[in-house]
């Protein structure tokens, strides 16, 4: 949770009318804490919940990234959970050190790491948290227990910084934005 739903109790979209950055500016006013957001085209939030829906059973993994320092989620990077199982994840190595040197040729970082619960809520597991090492990533994960496919899916992000996890908003933008 941020840390203006722990001063007031409130999650930040219930706390004013008014607009996304205006709750994000009164809640830093109160807190002296930035409040994180995703901000995320509706397609790329699309493609992150069809990997998840085409790997299930098995968890599904990935990432999003944006050019340097700019904390824009871009280029949808979907990969293969080297452990093709219900209830873990781990990139291939191999896909991996070829997803970085493609992020380094192109002057880009992970903004998103994410991958699927296939049987609990879209939060961090322990395991999760522990293997958490962009601090400067957003750590999105999908649910899609209790689901046949054809109903809405989890999706949640967070922050994770020296084991400390943070939920953060989430603001899904037009693709022509």
């Amino acid at each position: 949770m941020s840390a203006c739903f722990h001063l007031t109790g409130y999650p930040v979209s219930v706390l004013t009318r008014g607009s996304a950055q205006a709750i994000r500016d009164a809640c830093f006013h109160l807190t002296g804490y930035p409040v994180s957001v995703l901000t995320i085209g509706q397609a790329i939030r699309d493609a992150i919940i069809e990997h998840a829906r085409r790997d299930h059973p098995d968890e599904c993994c990935g990432m999003v990234a944006g050019p340097l320092g700019s904390d824009r989620a871009e280029r949808f990077i979907p990969m293969e959970n080297a452990e093709h199982s219900p209830t873990f994840y781990s990139f291939d190595s191999a896909e991996k050190l070829k997803v970085f040197r493609e992020m380094d040729d192109r002057d880009e970082e992970p903004v998103v790491i994410y991958h699927s619960h296939t049987s609990t809520e879209a939060h961090p597991s322990r395991t999760d948290v522990s293997y958490a090492s962009f601090p400067d990533a957003h750590y999105v994960l999908v649910s899609t227990r209790d689901t046949d496919g054809l109903g809405e899916f989890q999706f949640r992000s967070f922050r994770i910084v020296d084991g400390v996890v943070s939920e953060e908003e989430i603001e899904v933008v037009d693709d022509q934005e």
